[in-house]
């Protein structure tokens, strides 16, 4: 480890650094969230090739001594990014440091995390797409060489006090990886992509929630939560609780298909995994602009929601679900899209103008 006559600003962001690593503190739901979490590699359910590589991964780095090498994972959110990061910090047995992209606004930031970590710990960056571009530099000395560079002072007497770092893994994760720059994203040795989940692998995931909550539930209601999760772990266990309460106060008993459907009829989430905001989105561009072509200003202004939060939220899933398609002019309702709110569609593609 580097001397400890650094200069005070860098003690000063070491031990800034100290503090943010501490557990934050969490509310009667976080805790609860945070009990759903598989705890191992055995527990994760899903994702078969990416577990298969890690399980191989990490025994290795064990078998050598060695931390394991830097991990980018991507996905929709709510697929078990962080869930599968505080994995690998367990099976390594080593500490586990979380932040987030947009946590980090200064090169003091990334020092203070950086040369407070124990050696060979998992350093879990969510969101690392939206780190600040002029920090990436900052990340490529310490992933590669485990040293940090850091100037000291300005102008003629600026010096550069380079800080040696132990062996960590950086575990990045990310939605978008297409905005990861290509230096950043070729230094993560084991890069991995997470898929939406079938419904079968949904039901099991229902199933092992549902006993860690006490929640009595049957196979075919967990499989009618499943078909409406949108293939989203995250999003089963929040259906599941909701379900929970609808049961305890209108259906007590055993939660099957019935209780199930009407517990999910009753929160608007339909037979597709459709909320109220995903068919006003589609009432919009089929009813309001004749199926489109629509710009997202516009698609967004007419439903009262935010572009980022319709792009980033609620839009994969349309895709996904082939309800809507992207185009250069604007965004197109498919035929699916009308069949599915019951409407006619109309008998010519849209060629209407794109509104932005």
């Amino acid at each position: 480890m580097a001397a400890r006559n650094e200069p005070a600003e860098l003690r000063a962001a070491e031990q800034s650094g100290r503090s943010r690593i501490q557990t934050p503190y969490l509310t009667g739901e976080d805790e609860l969230e945070r009990s759903l979490r598989p705890g191992r590699l055995a527990e994760f359910i899903g994702q078969e090739g990416t577990r298969a590589q890690l399980g191989l991964a990490i025994e290795a780095a064990i078998a050598r001594g060695e931390a394991l090498d830097h991990l980018l994972l991507a996905g929709p959110p709510g697929l078990g990014k962080t869930s599968l990061a505080q994995i690998v910090a367990a099976e390594l047995e080593v500490p586990f440091v979380q932040t987030a992209g947009p946590a980090l606004e200064r090169k003091a930031d990334v020092a203070a995390f950086l040369t407070a970590l124990e050696p060979r710990s998992v350093f879990f960056v969510d969101e690392i797409h939206r780190l600040p571009r002029a920090l990436e530099e900052t990340f490529y000395p310490a992933m590669e060489d485990r040293r940090l560079p850091i100037t000291v002072g300005q102008g003629a007497g600026a010096r550069v006090v380079t800080l040696e770092l132990p062996p960590f893994t950086l575990v990045g994760a990310t939605t978008r990886a297409g905005l990861l720059t290509t230096p950043l994203r070729e230094r993560f040795g084991i890069q991995a992509r997470l898929e939406a989940y079938p419904a079968e692998e949904l039901a099991q995931i229902v199933l092992r929630s549902a006993g860690i909550l006490g929640v009595q539930i049957d196979g075919a209601g967990a499989a009618g939560i499943a078909a409406r999760a949108r293939g989203t772990p995250r999003v089963a266990n929040r259906l599941l609780k909701r379900v929970r309460d609808f049961a305890e106060v209108r259906c007590p008993g055993v939660i099957g298909a019935q209780t199930a459907a009407a517990a999910l009829d009753f929160l608007e989430v339909d037979q597709r995994g459709l909320d109220r905001l995903d068919r006003e989105i589609l009432q919009a561009l089929c009813a309001k602009f004749g199926g489109g072509p629509v710009g997202l200003s516009t698609l967004a202004i007419a439903v009262g929601e935010e572009q980022e939060t319709i792009e980033d939220v609620y839009e994969p899933y349309l895709l996904r679900e082939g309800l809507i398609k992207r185009t250069p002019r604007g965004r197109v309702a498919t035929a699916a899209a009308f069949s599915h709110l019951g409407l006619q569609a109309p008998a010519v593609a849209p060629s209407a103008p794109a509104l932005f």
